[in-house]
This record gives structure tokens, C-alpha cells and sequence, in this order.
């Protein structure tokens, strides 16, 4: 008879999977927690997301983005047979742990990833000053320098004086837009 390594309590384990795989082994976890096997030793998986703001073709979007990729949590009671199931579920390459032992993720620490999953709105820092001269990155005015004249924080927008034609233009710019020149 084979002896139980784990203590059986109930814990939340990082497993690691392939790059971009996260989604498909989280879904297929989650689908066996549905069968009544294993509905009283694994509990939930997870992919833990937070929505970022991106700039793409000009337009500012609101998107989400992996906190960890390659990597899901799950909720479980660690036991011989629930540690064979999730580390046999396509996509998994191993538990996050010391040696072959899996190692439990802090209840702490599953708190500050699901309080940073569940913020609604990106926060936006403007990390600019006026008259710093800043390198256009994206937009009708990608490879263009210019000086920063006014700065919107809460919309995150910049209006930037850049030389065109031999005369200062002022453009109204994402702050994601542009970025600053080294000196």
C-alpha cells in the first residue's frame, strides 16, 4: 500500500505550464473540479490577470495581462492521487516547490494577487515634466522629439511641442505615446 506523502490540508499551489498554455490548464482543472471525484480535493484554479492600459495603432485600450505567465494556482487538498491528476493535465510542466515536494503559496499572498486582480481601472502615472524632451514612440508622429508644454494627469495626455516644417507644433499625445530621452 502506498503511503501519503502530503498532509492533505488545504492549501494553494503555484503549478507551472508552458508559455501561453495558462488559460487552456486552468479550464481543464477547473473541468474536473466539476466531476465528483475530486469536487472535495480540488477547489479552483486560477490565471491571475490584471487590466493594463495599452496603446495600439493610436488608441488606448484597456486589456488583460498574466501576472505570472506560465504560470496557474490552485486551491486544493495536496494528496498522492489530487498531485498525479494536476501534474498530468496537459500543459503542466510541475509544482512550484523544494526538491518533489510541492510548496504551499501564503494565504497572504493569495491575497495580494486576488486584490490586485480584482482592481476595475488601471491606475495611470504620468511620470513627466514640463520642458522634458521626450521621443514620440507610437502614432502619426512615431520618430519625432519634442518638449513636453502641458501635462493632463488624470486623462494621462500630453500636449508636445514638436518641431515640424521648421516651426513648433503643438500635438496632444498618450503619455504611453512617448518616452523619455535618455541623456
Amino acid at each position: 500500500m502506498a503511503v501519503n506523502r502530503y498532509n492533505g490540508d488545504r492549501s494553494w499551489y503555484a503549478v507551472s505550464t508552458y508559455a501561453g498554455y495558462e488559460d487552456k490548464v486552468a479550464d481543464s482543472i477547473n473541468q474536473r473540479v466539476d466531476t465528483a471525484d475530486f469536487a472535495n480535493n480540488i477547489f479552483e484554479a486560477i490565471v491571475p490577470k490584471e487590466k493594463q492600459i495599452e496603446i495600439k495603432n493610436g488608441k488606448r485600450r484597456i486589456s488583460d495581462k498574466k501576472i505570472f505567465q506560465g504560470y496557474v494556482f490552485v486551491d486544493m487538498k495536496m494528496s498522492d492521487a489530487t498531485w498525479y491528476i494536476i501534474r498530468n493535465t496537459p500543459g503542466v510542466t510541475g509544482f512550484v516547490g523544494t526538491g518533489t515536494q510541492p510548496t504551499p503559496v501564503s494565504e497572504r499572498e493569495i491575497e495580494k494577487i486576488k486584490k490586485r486582480m480584482g482592481v476595475e481601472e488601471p491606475k495611470f502615472t504620468v511620470n513627466y515634466e514640463v520642458n522634458e524632451v521626450v521621443s514620440v514612440v507610437d502614432g502619426p508622429f512615431k520618430g519625432f522629439e519634442g518638449t513636453i508644454a502641458e501635462i493632463d494627469s488624470a486623462k494621462g495626455k500630453l500636449k508636445v511641442m514638436v518641431s515640424m516644417f521648421g516651426r513648433e507644433t503643438a500635438v496632444e499625445l498618450d503619455a504611453l505615446q512617448v518616452k523619455k530621452i535618455d541623456n
